[in-house]
């Protein structure tokens, strides 16, 4: 008899993008795509797109994994089932680029190419938002660096991003 893992799929939201824009909409889809198919959602949920990514990952009945700067805990409505304040300020970032079996870049400003690069680095897998704008959408012509240390798999659309997720495994 073979046994499922215990252990469900874990994708990082990272970036920005404002309430309003293509990129903020594509974000909460995403979220609520990673639910739909059992993946833990992590995310500080700090900019709006992070944040809508982990509410409709909640409303699709998914787990969010918020990992926080600060010490404390934050209010009673914030989007997660599982909050970890890490005290950690900017250090953050590095939990945030390790906790993921793979990291959704969205937009996105310093905070982010901080997390996207210490991904790299950490060779988790990137799928950047492209079309819509922001930093993530350079992404896929412009890696960190020449290592080629992980897969850059863009997306525009769900069903790309859903194809992505497949291409990784992350779902069947």
């Amino acid at each position: 008899m073979q046994h499922s893992p215990i252990r469900r799929p874990q994708v990082c939201v990272l970036g920005s993008a404002e309430p309003g824009s293509a990129a903020y909409e594509l974000a909460g889809a995403a979220g609520a795509l990673l639910a739909a198919h059992g993946i833990t959602v992590v995310s500080g949920c700090g900019s709006p797109a992070t944040r809508v990514a982990a509410e409709r990952a909640i409303a699709a009945g998914g787990l969010v994994l918020s990992i926080v700067p600060p010490e404390q805990m934050p209010p009673p409505d914030w989007p997660a089932t599982v909050v970890v304040p890490c005290g950690m300020g900017d250090a953050r970032n590095l939990l945030m680029a390790l906790a993921g079996d793979a990291c959704l870049v969205i937009g996105g400003r310093a905070g982010t190419i901080s997390e996207v690069c210490l991904a790299w680095l950490h060779k988790r897998p990137l799928l950047p938002l492209v079309g819509c704008g922001g930093w993530s959408d350079s992404l896929p012509s412009n890696p960190p660096d020449e290592r080629r240390n992980s897969p850059i798999l863009p997306w525009g659309n769900i069903a790309q991003l859903e194809a992505q997720l497949r291409q990784l495994q992350l779902i069947s």
